[in-house]
């Protein structure tokens, strides 16, 4: 595993990540457009070369082998 980087919701994520990626992140943020989240960032990760995109809550976005670009939530308790 490789360390990426770290931003801020709202931020630009970073500009290496594919644009599916992107879109990804944009669409999870928009679904958090009525929490606060002022606090939370994400965190990118390098696994086997793909990168691993972690939210504070635990959602993460990741990149399989044939480049499907996936978003995987926390469940509740």
């Amino acid at each position: 595993m490789q360390l990426g980087t770290r931003w801020s919701v709202g931020d630009e994520p970073p500009a290496r990540l594919s644009a599916d990626v992107r879109e990804a992140i944009t669409a999870v943020e928009g679904e958090l457009a009525t929490f606060d989240t002022s606090a939370w960032r994400w965190t990118l990760t390098w696994l086997e070369g793909r990168p691993v995109v972690e939210l504070d809550d635990g959602t993460t976005i990741r990149v399989a082998p044939d480049g499907t670009v996936s978003i995987e939530t926390p469940s509740a308790p």
